[in-house]
């Protein structure tokens, strides 16, 4: 292992059995990725959990030579979240190397082979944010019940804005971690 591992516990004693766990693990990250300088795993039990398949999390940041990944998972056992936050992990670095790696027919990385770049000079004044996008939609009065229908026939996975015939006013209804629904009620002062 040639990076820095570090296994923190917020509300939850790490012992020695879960640390050797955690450790064996985690040591397996090495083989999809050289370049990892430290790991960091942070072990969590929330008491206050919704649900008790909420309990433990288990979070994972791996940082290396420019670059910055992190995956966080929960479960109902902490050796469970463990091992599918490492899951994402593995994943999320499968991802990252492709981006990186990918695409180049003699081994070397985009990195490598692009020509240096000199900086810019820096501008004296910055530019205002840049709407670059917008978009306009037809709002049609429904329930709460038929927005999440709608929500689920347009494969809306996070959101949707509609117009709440009950109390005449517009709605933002999201998806929660969970499954369930959150719905948000603006007020203009």
């Amino acid at each position: 292992m040639a990076h820095n591992l570090e296994i923190a516990g917020r509300e939850f004693e790490v012992t020695d059995r879960i640390r050797e766990y955690v450790t064996k693990k985690v040591a397996k990250l090495d083989r999809h990725l050289s370049a990892i300088e430290e790991i960091r795993v942070d072990l969590a039990h929330v008491k206050t959990a919704r649900s008790a398949a909420d309990r433990y999390v288990a979070q994972i940041t791996v940082r290396g030579k420019g670059m910055l990944l992190r995956a966080e998972e929960r479960a109902d056992d902490i050796r469970a979240a463990i091992d599918a936050a490492l899951d994402k992990m593995t994943r999320q670095i499968a991802r990252y190397k492709g981006k990186h790696q990918r695409g180049r027919g003699d081994g070397k990385s985009a990195a490598e082979v692009a020509p240096e770049v000199e900086p810019l000079p820096e501008m004296e004044t910055e530019e205002p944010a840049v709407i670059i996008r917008r978009k306009k939609f037809d709002l049609i009065p429904m329930v709460e019940e038929e927005a999440i229908e709608q929500m689920k026939l347009l494969g809306h996975d996070n959101f949707f804005i509609f117009y709440n015939a009950k109390v005449g006013a517009i709605n933002v209804l999201y998806r929660r971690r969970d499954g369930t629904y959150g719905l948000i009620e603006p007020h203009v002062r």
